[in-house]
């Protein structure tokens, strides 16, 4: 299939994304604002602007909807505080259904706040997250499992977005994960596509996506070793997909490794969110193609053009096509 009539069967789709659902907030500061606090004397940081965006998990149902994907819908926990509210309105802005975020009074909602020069356009000082770092209540991971179990029917692709970088805290616990092999054992005919930043190796039954440190890192931790196809093998996924940055990704499949090489993209202005761009275009062009290297393709294609954006960029099917034109495979 070409790179054309792969997109234009995108608005077919329908995508679950679950998961770590976050809020991104773009804060820019002013230098000269800068004035010191009358009680204790430490320099603050005047924000003059603020733009939130859906974060994480939010970042691969962004690129979802940018693509074109027919229906978009999230799944998570948010707290009862101004950023979930402020998350809820960013994603509902993009065409991205929020009604079944779960709402969880003892969560505090995943926020990444960023601190932009004003002067210079650079993200200069030390990012302010909001993360939590104690298990979820347990009837908040029930309702989430609920939710994803009643749910799936009604979704062709089902993403996962394991963000946490915390041993707690995250939206898929041990019980998410049970459920999710569960379901994608019993409906082989749906997609289920999963990226872990710290624990690729506990899915099972779905295709996986890590970058190469983290499937290095997962291979140490099962094996003593990098062994990629043992890795697959333990995981019982069909497939395993480890992206290599500017190299392309390395396919890992029951009938061997292949590789779907890219072109590096000189001076890339902002690598963040790559993996999630990625994601987004390669999950959807492996649900309607059936190929792995024409998913990666895609794939590969979205991220030359999110990587020359601030931010966490997004791809429109057009910017897909005259990346196709000018960044020839």
């Amino acid at each position: 299939m070409t790179t054309a009539e792969i997109l234009a069967l995108f608005p077919r789709l329908s995508v679950l994304v679950v998961g770590d659902i976050c809020l991104d907030r773009w804060c820019w500061y002013d230098p000269a604002q800068a004035d010191p606090s009358r009680e204790t004397g430490i320099p603050r940081l005047g924000v003059v602007r603020v733009e939130v965006t859906p974060g994480g998990g939010g970042t691969v149902a962004n690129n979802l909807a940018a693509l074109g994907a027919g229906r978009v819908a999230v799944l998570g926990a948010v707290g009862e505080d101004g950023f979930g509210y402020e998350l809820r309105r960013a994603l509902e802005q993009r065409g991205i259904s929020s009604g079944l975020l779960v709402n969880a009074p003892g969560v505090r909602t995943f926020t990444y706040t960023k601190l932009l020069n004003t002067a210079t356009g650079e993200e200069d000082q030390p990012r302010v997250d909001f993360i939590n770092v104690h298990p979820l209540e347990e009837n908040v991971e029930r309702a989430i499992v609920e939710s994803l179990e009643t749910q799936v029917p009604f979704f062709d692709i089902v993403i996962v977005a394991d963000q946490a970088e915390t041993t707690q805290g995250g939206v898929v616990t041990e019980a998410v994960r049970e459920s999710l092999a569960r379901l994608a054992e019993a409906h082989p005919e749906k997609l289920f596509w999963a990226d872990s930043r710290m624990r690729p190796e506990l899915f099972r039954n779905l295709v996986v996506k890590p970058n190469r440190q983290e499937a290095e890192d997962a291979s140490r931790r099962c094996f003593g070793r990098v062994d990629f196809d043992a890795l697959r093998r333990h995981i019982g996924a069909r497939l395993l997909v480890v992206t290599h940055g500017p190299e392309g990704a390395l396919l890992v499949g029951e009938d061997g490794e292949q590789w779907a090489r890219t072109r590096p993209v000189s001076a890339p202005v902002d690598i963040c969110g790559a993996g999630d761009s990625f994601t987004a275009g390669a999950a959807m062009a492996l649900a309607v193609s059936g190929s792995p290297v024409e998913a990666a393709r895609l794939g590969n294609l979205v991220t030359s053009v999110t990587i020359m954006k601030r931010g966490t960029g997004t791809a429109t099917p057009e910017e897909v096509l005259a990346a196709e034109r000018g960044f020839p495979e």
